[in-house]
């Protein structure tokens, strides 16, 4: 799965959010100022081709939908962060964040307590 650049980003969220739309749509989500038609449509047909999005004809336009979902490019994208900056360590990222100010002692133990929440079910075994 490829990198999303910034503006890619920004039309992926908006059709995470609505499911399915057509450009009008997500110009219409974006915050002013508001980029052309053409530049939201030629957006979508990179994603297109980098296979996160697809489209099915409506009338004279076409609706889109995304094909990769947000929790798949998320898992994607944050495992590549970690394996650049981190050195592949969920430890040495929470430690950055916590030696930058980003983060304070609850919101540490909040993050410890649904990591193991999600640890205790993924190692949970079907009776």
């Amino acid at each position: 799965m490829k990198e999303l650049t910034k503006a890619e980003e920004q039309v992926m969220q908006q059709l995470w959010e609505l499911k399915e739309t057509n450009v009008k749509g997500i110009i219409e989500k974006l915050p002013e100022p508001k980029p052309a038609y053409n530049t939201i449509s030629t957006i979508v047909r990179i994603l297109e081709n980098k296979g996160f999005v697809d489209h099915q004809k409506a009338g004279k336009g076409y609706i889109y939908f995304p094909l990769v979902s947000k929790e798949q490019y998320k898992k994607k994208f944050m495992k590549r962060l970690i394996s650049n900056y981190f050195q592949g360590s969920f430890k040495e990222m929470v430690s950055f964040f916590a030696k930058e100010g980003k983060m304070d002692i609850s919101e540490f133990e909040e993050l410890m307590n649904d990591v193991k929440e999600e640890l205790d079910q993924n190692t949970e075994k079907p009776s």
